[in-house]
């Protein structure tokens, strides 16, 4: 157990006063990624067939999430693969015909800024029944998943800034993405942005209180970091069941390790409170003339790709961290699952974390 706080304190980190916007590690610093433009701008020529990977997230109206780049293949096979789909024309991007998305929940924050939904993402290229996986700024080799992507909001100022932690969890029915914008000194962006807890779904990552069937900005609560438990005055951080083994550096032998424990959490530690919330019919209409047929089918057995990417590259499903390493769910069993030692599921719903859970959950760090 490290970082013991009083519930006082974990309150107050909470309180929008303490939240620094242009912390060092909440800006991202050095240049956009290969496949980018130089900054993000609205308006760019219609591309359904892009490797642009720059994402922003503006508004209930302008967003953008990363999805599949080739048809018909999982996310979590081709994580380093994927590219920005946007529901405007902007960044280069690939645009999301309208009727995709059938709800979505966008939520502002002190310390974050929150979009998520539900649709047919076959739309786009997500191969039916994926549940998917989990996208961060790391990834396997710290390149990125994807490879050399971005992201920007303007959420705070006006201004379109570029973030240096995020989070996604894509499947072929569901997203879920956010952007930190902020940091303080009990939560730094990287903790508000976790990005090792791929198999547990949106409902669990990204609380909030959004419905499945509407059309909704909201101001928000803070929620806390995802995986982290106030109890008895401190706080306790579940980490995600992952078994593994490494080569010993004297002998040579196999060794194996296991992170995380063998009770799941059924829930994240709330549901952070909304308000100032406005419903509308759906998304503004993109006002351009898109299908999904332009997405590039999978030609995974050619010898070469006229497409390919010269950053991209597949996930490394060996990862000994346990992160980045496996299709995430959102809603389906976890690939712990059946493994002789967990019984893990992922949540994309919500639900009331027992005092039994809780007391088995915590790990020290």
């Amino acid at each position: 157990m490290v970082l013991l706080k009083t519930a006082t304190t974990l309150l107050a980190a909470t309180a929008a006063y303490a939240w620094n916007h242009t912390a060092s590690d909440v800006i991202a610093t050095g240049t956009m990624g290969t496949t980018n433009p130089p900054e993000a701008t609205m308006g760019t020529e219609l591309n359904q067939t892009s490797v642009a990977r720059l994402v922003s997230i503006n508004s209930i109206d302008d967003f953008c999430f990363f999805g599949p780049k080739e048809a018909n293949v999982t996310i979590g096979d081709t994580e380093g693969e994927q590219v920005a789909w946007c529901t405007k024309p902007r960044n280069n991007a690939r645009v999301i015909p309208d009727g995709t998305i059938t709800s979505t929940h966008f939520v502002k924050t002190p310390a974050y800024v929150q979009v998520s939904g539900f649709g047919d993402l076959t739309k786009i290229g997500v191969k039916d029944g994926d549940y998917g996986g989990e996208l961060d700024p790391h990834g396997a080799t710290g390149d990125g998943n994807p490879v050399g992507g971005n992201v920007t909001s303007d959420i705070v100022n006006g201004t379109s800034t570029s973030y240096a932690e995020w989070m996604e969890f894509i499947s072929y029915e569901q997203f879920c993405i956010r952007i930190c914008t902020a940091s303080n000194d009990t939560w730094g962006a990287p903790v508000m942005c976790e990005h090792k807890l791929d198999e547990m779904g949106c409902g669990f990552v990204m609380p909030d209180a959004g419905d499945s069937d509407v059309f909704e900005t909201c101001d928000a609560d803070v929620a806390y970091p995802p995986g982290v438990y106030p109890i008895d005055g401190s706080y306790s951080t579940f980490a995600q069941r992952y078994t593994g083994s490494y080569s010993s550096g004297t002998t040579g032998a196999m060794v194996g390790y296991t992170v995380g424990v063998t009770d799941t959490p059924t829930a994240a530690q709330m549901t952070p409170s909304s308000s100032n919330c406005v419903t509308q019919s759906s998304l503004a209409g993109n006002n351009v003339d898109v299908s999904a047929t332009g997405v590039i089918e999978d030609n995974r057995d050619d010898d070469s790709d006229s497409n390919s990417d010269p950053d991209s590259n597949k996930s490394d499903k060996s990862n000994p961290d346990g992160n980045d390493g496996g299709s995430t769910g959102s809603g389906q069993t976890s690939a712990n699952a059946g493994d002789g030692d967990s019984s893990a599921t992922t949540f994309t719903g919500f639900a009331t974390v027992s005092a039994i859970a809780l007391a088995v959950l915590a790990i020290a760090l």
